[in-house]
């Protein structure tokens, strides 16, 4: 089990397009996300919104844009999973979230110590950030003894003191709760637990995989995802 508890960086919504994305959000938060750019290598772009506390909802949708010469892997949070597309044809939704591994620990070298628990780590920029993000050499969602599906985290150190929450302002959005649901509890929570993310996500009993995100905003409480049962 890790000795440093790790910390929620962001959520993401998974979307067919940006645009799609970025509407879901807006109908749904009461602010549209903005900024964000390219992901090279990954084929993909994406949207950010700011959130209470050093935490953003990251809109993440195929680049349309993307060079085909940096094509060669699979794109990452399952995008190229004919699941997922499909999914995606009925709208966007909240599909993941990444837990922040902050310093002391070092990502590569936990990774290096845990590759059965851990998976391949993946250098990334956009703009002036850069990172390191575990990412499934199948561009597949994170998973421990077949049971993932969104719900595990994937993991994720900044290379760069300056963290995209930053420079997004306060949008008096307040992440309230957020839930897993998965038929696989107890695998789930127990890799949540090795992880030093288990006070993060509540994770419920459901047949089908699913995550909700409840938030406060100036409108009153909303929520992100519903339990598919």
């Amino acid at each position: 089990m890790t000795a440093t508890p790790l910390s929620l960086d962001h959520l993401v919504v998974s979307a067919r397009t940006l645009d799609e994305g970025v509407q879901y959000v807006a109908d749904t938060l009461g602010v549209a996300p903005a900024g964000g750019g390219a992901h090279p290598l990954m084929r993909t772009h994406n949207r950010l919104l700011g959130l209470w506390g050093g935490v953003y909802l990251e809109v993440i949708a195929v680049d349309p844009g993307a060079s085909p010469h940096a094509a060669g892997r699979s794109r990452l949070f399952a995008l190229d999973d004919p699941a997922v597309q499909a999914r995606l044809e009925s709208g966007p939704y909240l599909s993941h979230w990444v837990a922040r591994v902050a310093p002391p620990k070092n990502l590569e070298r936990w990774r290096g110590q845990y590759p059965q628990r851990i998976p391949d780590l993946v250098p990334m920029t956009r703009g002036d950030l850069s990172w390191q993000l575990t990412v499934p050499l199948d561009g597949a969602f994170p998973s421990w003894q077949g049971a993932g599906d969104g719900i595990l985290p994937s993991l994720i150190q900044w290379d760069t003191s300056r963290h995209p929450s930053q420079t997004l302002g306060d949008n008096g959005i307040v992440l309230k709760s957020l839930t897993g649901f998965h038929p696989q509890t107890e695998t789930v929570r127990e890799q949540l637990s090795w992880l030093g993310a288990a006070s993060l996500i509540a994770v419920e009993q459901a047949d089908t995989p699913a995550l909700v995100a409840q938030f406060e905003t100036p409108s009153g409480l909303r929520t992100l995802g519903a339990p598919l049962r």
